[in-house]
């Protein structure tokens, strides 16, 4: 048992999983890999972390997933520890949004941790996945198609909050901690369902790959650790690169140099249209390495514009030596009116939301194209939010002489479909803001500047 404990305490520490004193959400199933996390976490006297227990009844197994939650709750009690629970339809979900019964039932779980999680102001969620369970998640990718992001398998930590300790824990030592303090748990009868793949690869592929090598679990977890070491080392060669290419992002989409993107290595350039896509619309759900293909083809095509639509309405579009990811192009103008008359958060016109607040000079003033600062004095409120129309005229920062925005569009490559839904921001009849591109050099802060407006435009993801 002290091994054991070491070994997690070890691993936890490795990899920044708890601070002393941490509020931790732990999510208990009943069965045994669930029960030995709360015990084991429990037994790490020295991070005195506080544990709430937490249990979503799926409501697929009957009165099998009633005992279940009877059970957790005596569990949580026997530790004199808080104890939170839900019931969810997860079969009537499925239906609803055309999901496997795996898959809606782990949205219903996350979405359900994430409310007890801000709830209880907890730092982290706890999950029992363990180094079997990498394994298979491994194969699992393998067989439906991935990259090295999808085979380094799960992280330690994921999403921000969501930590799994027992990762350095094998089946095998699990059963033995549990045989140890001779712990009592569940056993889920659907786990022994080959319709469900995860279970087919445990039950069927796995032995089979045994008989090659019977150390073949503890290999494959290797494996995936070292393909996660390498994920990072990928990750931050793309957040480099991302950087060095990128020409604009904001509400409309990305804005990437097509000479520079030619010059990266073809996986770096497709983890960076892989990017592109996720900031556009706040996920990767339905993007194909065919659609990262065709982004590729439109890239390395010596014609010079050229279109396409992936799923979900992104658009991608090469005009002018750039290469635009965003929403659609079809989607119309920035119609009507929005009157600023103070900070809060204004809806916009097509989605999104213009978020401005008031207070003193930041001291850094490099912001993103989708945020910018001004002089309050010098910008004061109301302030006025449309579309372009013809003659506006923008004083840019740095500059003696005001320019046409239909200009700076054409120096800034900026297609024909995008700068239509391009917010402008005035300020008694002064354009203060072309949103992404340009700040009017009147209304900057300056030296003596007392108070500063921030103004931020946050897009909605695509749906």
């Amino acid at each position: 048992m002290k091994a054991v404990l070491s070994k997690v305490h070890s691993f936890v520490t490795e990899h920044a999983l708890f601070s002393p004193g941490d509020t931790v959400v732990v999510a208990v199933s009943g069965g045994p890999d669930s029960v030995a996390l709360l015990d084991i976490l429990a037994g790490l006297a020295a991070l005195r972390l506080r544990l709430v227990v937490a249990h979503l009844n799926h409501s697929l197994r009957g009165a099998e997933s009633d005992e279940d939650e009877r059970f957790v709750a005596a569990l949580a009690a026997s530790y004199g520890l808080p104890f939170e629970s839900e019931t969810a339809d997860v079969r009537g979900f499925s239906r609803r949004e055309r999901l496997s019964l795996e898959d809606a039932g782990r949205r219903c779980r996350y979405a359900f941790f994430d409310r007890l999680a801000a709830r209880y102001g907890a730092s982290s969620v706890a999950l029992a996945h363990h180094a079997d369970d990498q394994a298979e998640t491994l194969l699992l990718r393998l067989l439906r198609g991935a990259g090295v992001t999808g085979l380094s398998a799960m992280a330690p930590r994921t999403a921000g909050r969501y930590v799994r300790p027992l990762l350095a824990l094998s089946r095998h030592e699990i059963e033995r901690y549990l045989q140890t303090r001779r712990l009592s748990f569940r056993i889920d009868s659907s786990n022994t369902d080959t319709t469900f793949l995860r279970n087919r690869v445990r039950h069927e592929l796995m032995p089979a790959l045994a008989r090659f090598n019977p150390e073949i679990s503890r290999r494959l977890a290797v494996t995936a650790d070292l393909l996660a070491a390498d994920e990072e080392v990928l990750e931050c060669a793309t957040a480099v690169a991302f950087q060095r290419l990128c020409r604009g992002e904001g509400g409309e989409g990305v804005a990437l140099d097509l000479e520079a993107l030619l010059r990266e290595p073809r996986g770096i350039r497709y983890r960076i249209y892989r990017r592109c896509v996720e900031m556009v619309k706040g996920n990767l759900a339905r993007l194909a390495f065919s659609h990262v293909g065709q982004i590729d083809d439109i890239v390395r095509s010596p014609r010079p514009n050229l279109s396409c639509t992936l799923p979900e309405g992104v658009a991608v579009t090469r005009a002018y030596g750039m290469l635009f990811i965003g929403g659609t192009t079809d989607t119309g103008t920035f119609e009507g009116e929005v009157l600023i008359d103070g900070p809060g958060s204004f809806p916009l016109p097509g989605g999104g939301e213009l978020l401005v607040e008031v207070g003193p000079p930041p001291a850094n003033l490099d912001f993103p194209p989708h945020a910018a600062c001004f002089d309050l004095e010098r910008a004061p409120f109301p302030w006025l939010v449309r579309g372009v129309r013809p003659g506006d005229r923008i004083r840019p920062l740095g500059m003696t002489g005001s320019r046409k925005v239909k200009d700076l569009f054409v120096d800034e490559k900026v297609p024909r479909g995008v700068r239509r839904k391009i917010p402008l921001v005035f300020s008694g009849g002064e354009l203060i803001w072309v949103c992404g591109y340009r700040v009017g050099e009147r209304v900057r802060v300056a030296a003596d500047t007392a108070r500063v407006a921030r103004a931020e435009v946050r897009h909605r993801p695509l749906k």
